[in-house]
Formats: structure tokens, C-alpha cells, sequence
């Protein structure tokens, strides 16, 4: 079993009504909509309109020997060509500009969606399926409504045409091509349920490969370090083989279906052929409507393979519809009432009311449990505590990256539920213990802070985070291009950015997760004057195992298990919590 199959969603079968919620994209652009469809209605009368000049060119100039006739006929013959041509240009562009442009739509609204989704769904989601659904899925849809629809629509015009004009020209051999018809349809509606469900199987290989590569590569060093190369490799062979053995099923299965319907279908006609030849002997019909009945018996058998083609082409194109259908139709479960513009965060008191909180993907331990706090506007709290006592899931409470299970969280009185989340996180900076560096110059990446700042305010905020220095070295200043993910940057290096990128926010509120953890003395005293300036005037929370941070904190919050086990200053808490003087003892030490 893949190491990627848990949490995956349960998909019910592909179906083409997941095609339809996706039409939707196609209302804006009516106007190259209803060209396409005139340009399709144009280019299927044009080739159907070739018949009658076939019959015209045989019975009036080949058979009666007359020249001008012949010369009549041909003329009459390119004329239909030539107009055949330039609608099929107009065919041609405007569906793969709609194709082209409903799935730049598709893929905007899936992008502006997904980075609206809470961090929980996240969590429960592979990030190399998303993105495989994002283009390979989104691809496939550009391809069936700029390609496959299409055709089929020019085929299906041109099928009914087709065979209206067979009974016109001869309604006793199109008798005979009637009894073919649920030989041909029925293989088709078979095979193509079996298609499709190979198509799912085989995009959700793809998708397999994606996440696979995406994690692998984002863990380059872990598996470098651990000289694993050897066995990823093989671990994505295996993955590239599951895929390609599913691709080949489709391939076969489809490949079957179409040699199947050339199979009944030229074998149908030529049995047709054969009963219009003896026909033309006694009679009955002229040659010129044998042959135009040739040419539209040729015209509706090749419908009838383009329609079986595109068929198999939509049910590819269902499947991948319902997995952006799903995507579409999640919603976050964290969501922002509206914002009316009147809320000001000028400062920020913040009371922790009883505050219970499981993580979706471990419900059966609280990481917070019966959280109680008051922190009034300015103040300095440190949080402390073991691993995994629960820190930084305050943080992300804060953050309202999640709810609590029970209880709630007020700024300034207000239930942060009841505070629009842009504004609620524009009051907030944040340095997190592994910053995230963008591939963009550092100059871009403190910007992310405030898009609004200058590169006056940016160079201050690099100076006051210690990182001006070090960046005006670099090849191109702070326009440096930092590589995929500040791979140019040591650790410390990186998070100075990211303080730089706080401080330069200037929020109300900055949660500090062990700031200056990836910095030497001499530089951690350089952040901690440079935090102890960002630091006035604003509501802090910090997580620090350093004595030097945790003193200074008009609060020390002993967290264990999620509760709280002592609250005071350091004095206070080296008095009256063993805890505590043991973490501070080994923090002693450990610097030592």
C-alpha cells in the first residue's frame, strides 16, 4: 500500500453530470460562445452540403459528358471548401480561447480557494494530490472544453444531418444501416463505463506520483543525510510502474473500443455499399445518389468513431471534474464573519476563557485543556514547558488557524470568532520557531510583512532584526535571490528575516516561538535589544527556553499536558514549582 493512501476522501464513480457544475465558467463569455456554435453549425453544413455537390458533379458532369457542367460543379465544390476553411478557423480559435480561458478560471478559483481552507484540511490532505488536481486534472478539462466538446458537437450535427440526408437520398439502404445502429451504441455505452473507471484509476496513480515527488523533494536533506536515494528511487519507480500499468489498461480498453466500432461500423456500410451497387445495376438509384450516399454514410460512420472517441474523452474529463468538484465544494470549517469595516485594534487585551482544544487527527488527548488567562495590552507572557505541553498550539488558537473545542478567546471583549480573520491576523506578527523563507529576494520576502512598506521601512526593519548587515553582503543586496526556501541562508540567518518580516508589520499583538533558537550569543543579544524595542507597547507572547527571554516576562506560564501548572515570575516560580526549577536548572546547564 502506498504510504500516501490514508485520509484519502471516498470518491463515488465518475459520471458526466460532474462536467455541468464546471460549464458554469462558459456564462461569461457568451458572446465567443455563440460564435464557436455558429462556426460549428457552418463548418457541419458545409461538409454535409458537399454531398449534394458530389451528386450534382456526377449526374450533371461525369455522366452526361457536359464541361461546363464539370467546371460548375467544381467551382461550386471549392467555394464550399473555401468557406469550410475559414469557418474552421473561427472554429478552431475560438474554442481553444474558451478552452484555454475557462480552465485559467478553473484553476484561479481552485487557487483562491484552497488558500482559504483551514490548516485542519490541510493536514488531512496530501499537497502533491492537490496539486496534481490543480494541473494535470485542470489540463485534461482544458483539453475536452477546448477539443472533445467540440467535436462532439460537429459530430453529433453531423451524425443527425448525416443520416436525415440518408433517407433523403435513399431511405431503403439507410433502412438497412438502422439495423447496425444498437450493434455499434451498445459497445460503446459498455466499454466507456469500463474506460472511465480506468481513466480514475489511472489519474489517481498520477496523482500518487505527485504527492510522492512533492514530499520526497521538500525532505531532500533529510534523505540525503540518511542516504536514502536508492530506496526513493525505487519507492518512485514502484509508484511510475502502478501508474503506467493503469494507463495501459485504459489504453487497451479504449484502444479495443475503437477498433470494435471501425470494426461494425465500415462493416456495416460496405454491407450497405454492396446492396447500393446492385441497386444502381437495376436502376432504382442513379450513380450520383450512390455516391452521395457513399459520402454520407462515410460522414455519419466517422461521427459515430469521433463521438465513441470523445466519449471515452469526457468520461477521462468526469472524473476529473468531480475531483475539482470536490475541491470547489469543501468549505472551510473556519470562517470570517463579515467584515464592515468599523474595527480597530489600537491595542490588545486578550482572556483566555476555559479553553479546551483537540486536534482534529488526535481527539482523544486535549493539547489544551480547561485554559484559563487574562493578559492585559503591553504585557510580556512567556510560555514554558516541555514539549509538546501545548505552546505553540496557543499560538495557533490565536492565530484562529483552529477553534477551541470549548470555551473562547476575547480580544479587547470581543470573541475573536466575531472579528473578521484579516483583520484579526493583520493585528498579529509572528516569528515561528522554522521560519519559511519564499523563493524571492530577501528585500521581497521581509515586504511580505506590510506589501505596502517601502524599501526605506524594509531596510529599517532588516536593521532592527540584525539582518541588514549580512544581506548588503550578498551578491545582489537585499534583492538577492534566496533560492527554494532561503536554501542560501543559514538558520539564523532565516529567521532575522523572519523577525525582520514581524517587526516591519508592526502588529498589536507578536507571538515570539523560540525567536532567537537558531542564533549564537553574540547574535541572539543583537535580536534580543532589537525584540526588546518591537516588544514595547504590544502584547507578547513568547515561547523560550532561554533564561534570558523568560526573566524579563511580566507572566511565566508553566505548561504541562495542556494545563497549567504554575503561573508567575521567574522568582516566584523558582520558589514554588519544582517543574520549573528543573527546566531552568537544565537550561543552566545546557549553556554551560
Amino acid at each position: 500500500m502506498s504510504r500516501f493512501s490514508a485520509n484519502l476522501p471516498v470518491r463515488p464513480k465518475g459520471s458526466l453530470k460532474n462536467l455541468w457544475p464546471l460549464l458554469r465558467y462558459l456564462k461569461p463569455y457568451r458572446i465567443q460562445v455563440l460564435g464557436a456554435g455558429l462556426s460549428l453549425l457552418f463548418v457541419s453544413g458545409a461538409v454535409l452540403g458537399m454531398g449534394a455537390a458530389l451528386r450534382y458533379l456526377v449526374d450533371n458532369g461525369l455522366s452526361k459528358g457536359d464541361v461546363g457542367l464539370l467546371n460548375q460543379a467544381f467551382f461550386m465544390l471549392l467555394a464550399v471548401i473555401i468557406l469550410l476553411a475559414c469557418a474552421s478557423y473561427s472554429r478552431f480559435f475560438l474554442v481553444s480561447w474558451l478552452g484555454e480561458k475557462v480552465v485559467a478560471d478553473i484553476r484561479s478559483d481552485i487557487y483562491r480557494h484552497l488558500i482559504s481552507m483551514d490548516i485542519s484540511y490541510f493536514e488531512k490532505t496530501r499537497t502533491g494530490e492537490l496539486l496534481s488536481r490543480l494541473t494535470t486534472d485542470t489540463t485534461l478539462l482544458q483539453t475536452v472544453i477546448g477539443g472533445s466538446i467540440p467535436v462532439a458537437i460537429r459530430n453529433s450535427l453531423m451524425f443527425f444531418g448525416g443520416f436525415s440526408l440518408l433517407f433523403i437520398t435513399s431511405a431503403k439502404l439507410t433502412s438497412y444501416l438502422f439495423l447496425v445502429v444498437p450493434i455499434v451504441v451498445i459497445p460503446i455505452i459498455l466499454l466507456g463505463k469500463k474506460v472511465r473507471s480506468l481513466g480514475r484509476e489511472s489519474q489517481e496513480k498520477v496523482a500518487d506520483i505527485s504527492a510522492h515527488a512533492e514530499e520526497s523533494l521538500n525532505s531532500i536533506r533529510t534523505l540525503q543525510s540518511l542516504t536514502l536515494e536508492e530506496y526513493e528511487k525505487q519507492n518512485f519507480n514502484l509508484h511510475v510502474e502502478e501508474a503506467l500499468q493503469a494507463a495501459n489498461s485504459r489504453i487497451r480498453a479504449r484502444a479495443f473500443l475503437t477498433a470494435l466500432v471501425i470494426l461494425l461500423v465500415f462493416g456495416a456500410i460496405i454491407t450497405v455499399l454492396w446492396l447500393g451497387g446492385h441497386d444502381v445495376l437495376n436502376g432504382s438509384i442513379s450513380g450520383g445518389q450512390l455516391s452521395e450516399f457513399v459520402f454520407y454514410s462515410v460522414v455519419v460512420a466517422g461521427a459515430v468513431g469521433a463521438i465513441s472517441e470523445v466519449v471515452v474523452d469526457l468520461q477521462r474529463a468526469a472524473g476529473a471534474g468531480e475531483r475539482l468538484s470536490e475541491l470547489i465544494t469543501i468549505h472551510p470549517e473556519i470562517t470570517s464573519p463579515n467584515d464592515v469595516g468599523q474595527l480597530v485594534i489600537n491595542e490588545a487585551n486578550i482572556d483566555f476563557e476555559k479553553v479546551t482544544f483537540f486536534y482534529p487527527t488526535r481527539i482523544d488527548k486535549p493539547a489544551i485543556e480547561n485554559f484559563s488567562l487574562s493578559v492585559e495590552a503591553g504585557q510580556t507572557i512567556a510560555l514554558v514547558g516541555q514539549s509538546g505541553a501545548g505552546k505553540t498550539t496557543l499560538f495557533q488558537l490565536l492565530l484562529r488557524f483552529y477553534d477551541p473545542s470549548s470555551g473562547r478567546i476575547r480580544l479587547n471583549g470581543l470573541d475573536i470568532k466575531d472579528i473578521p480573520l484579516n483583520r484579526l491576523r493583520s493585528a498579529i506578527g509572528i516569528v515561528p520557531q522554522d521560519p519559511v523563507i519564499f523563493s524571492i529576494s530577501a528585500r521581497e520576502n521581509i515586504r511580505l510583512g506590510n506589501i505596502d512598506a517601502t524599501d526605506e521601512q524594509i531596510e529599517a526593519a532588516a536593521k532592527a532584526a540584525s539582518a541588514l548587515e549580512f544581506l548588503e553582503k550578498l551578491p545582489k543586496g537585499l534583492d538577492t535571490y534566496l533560492g527554494e526556501k532561503g536554501v542560501q541562508l543559514s538558520g539564523g540567518q532565516r529567521q532575522r528575516i523572519a523577525i525582520a518580516r514581524a517587526v516591519i508589520r508592526d502588529p498589536k499583538i507578536l507571538l515570539l516561538d523560540e525567536a532567537t533558537s537558531a542564533l549564537d550569543s553574540e547574535n541572539e543579544y543583537h535580536i534580543q535589544k532589537a525584540l526588546e524595542l518591537a516588544m514595547k507597547g504590544r502584547t507578547t507572547f513568547v515561547i523560550a527556553h532561554r533564561l534570558s527571554t523568560v526573566t524579563k516576562a511580566d507572566k511565566i506560564i508553566l505548561l504541562s499536558d495542556g494545563k497549567i501548572e504554575a503561573i508567575g515570575t521567574h522568582r516566584e516560580l523558582m520558589e514554588k514549582s519544582q517543574l520549573y526549577a528543573r527546566l531552568a536548572e537544565l537550561q543552566i546547564n545546557l549553556a554551560a
